[in-house]
């Protein structure tokens, strides 16, 4: 069997993480595949005698990709035996069987995170990628569930998580040095409305008052704020007076993320909505407690995992919950078993896809 996939957004997002988690074991398979994207980025994917790289620069959900894509690049496409797309994003005119990965559906669940034109477009192209595909794959029964209750139960839609990358997997073999931990709380991910940052912020300067001699870090974009999210928070920062105590890292490297993770005394996600949510199981791995928000999909993929919760949006009860895990002092470190180190990986999400391509 002959495999197109899309690649194009390795390199450039956390689609693109998972992507690139999932092809060393697609491409060790005796299948035959064409890779689309970047030839440069995928050089370390395309040596084998059973690949070959389309270079292909069309964005994805563009104009071009969705209406009007090169009659080259379709004969090429078409000429394989199925096309997998590791986002909800498919191209004009294949004929072939399609296979899509829908991470989540957000904004169907959340539509005040974008404008009423933005929703009908990403509604357009949820509702055409579950249209065109022969099957649908999703990373948690919680999305799952969501796909199904917006778009319809016609088509089968496949649970195969995300997963843990291969340094965090070498990271959690390593015995952890508590010498190494700092006082901090770590936030990691994209700063945006549904990560639930500012009821962290609040409870982190309350719990401040109380005499919680603790940083707070931000791992992500600030500039990802909307207006009015950016306002509110500069203007808790400088009422409390507590700006030297919350530091905002701006964009940081994959290596430097990881060893932030490592050295912070506890992570915490304060998220009101995932499809799946890694970066507790990247603390929990190297060895940092994680404090996460009680949303239905924490409790699905964390359940069984050594974690604390905290009421979604509750400032007050997440103040609470810092100054109780940390008040007596840093933490102990999390030392998992090896049954929940390797309950989340590429190996196991990349045979569940490829079990799905060959199953009627």
């Amino acid at each position: 069997m002959k495999i197109t996939i899309d690649c194009r957004m390795i390199g450039a997002s956390g689609i693109g993480v998972y992507l690139e988690g999932c092809l060393p074991h697609f491409l060790e398979t005796r299948n035959d595949f064409l890779l689309l994207g970047d030839r440069r980025r995928l050089a370390e994917f395309s040596a084998g005698t059973n690949v070959s790289v389309f270079d292909c620069g069309i964005k994805p959900f563009s104009v071009t990709e969705t209406f009007f894509l090169p009659g080259r690049l379709v004969k090429a496409v078409n000429e394989t035996d199925l096309y997998y797309s590791p986002y909800f994003n498919v191209p004009a005119r294949i004929n072939i069987p399609v296979y899509t990965t829908i991470h989540d559906i957000i904004f169907a669940d959340m539509p005040e995170l974008c404008s009423r034109a933005g929703l009908a477009a990403r509604m357009w192209f949820y509702r055409r990628a579950w249209r065109l595909s022969k099957k649908l794959f999703t990373v948690s029964r919680f999305s799952k569930s969501r796909i199904e209750h917006h778009l319809g139960t016609a088509k089968p839609v496949i649970v195969t998580h995300s997963a843990i990358q291969k340094q965090y997997l070498r990271e959690a073999a390593i015995p952890s040095r508590t010498g190494q931990t700092e006082k901090n709380i770590l936030f990691a991910g994209n700063i945006k409305k549904h990560k639930g940052l500012l009821c962290l912020i609040e409870a982190f300067l309350e719990a401040r008052k109380s005499g919680l001699d603790y940083r707070l870090i931000i791992a992500g974009e600030k500039n990802n704020f909307r207006t009015s999210e950016g306002e509110m928070l500069e203007k808790i920062l400088d009422q409390s007076g507590e700006r030297q105590s919350v530091q905002f890292t701006g964009f940081i490297p994959a290596d430097e993320l990881q060893n932030l993770i490592k050295r912070s005394a506890l992570l915490v996600q304060p998220s009101l909505y995932e499809g799946f949510g890694l970066p507790p199981l990247e603390a929990l791995l190297s060895g940092t407690p994680a404090l996460v928000s009680d949303i239905a999909v924490f409790r699905e993929i964390y359940s069984g995992y050594p974690v604390s919760y905290f009421r979604a949006e509750d400032s007050a009860g997440l103040k609470d919950k810092l100054l109780d895990l940390l008040s007596g002092g840093i933490p102990p470190r999390v030392d998992l078993p090896e049954s929940l180190r390797l309950k989340y990986t590429f190996e196991k999400t990349a045979k569940t896809v490829m079990e799905g391509w060959q199953k009627p």
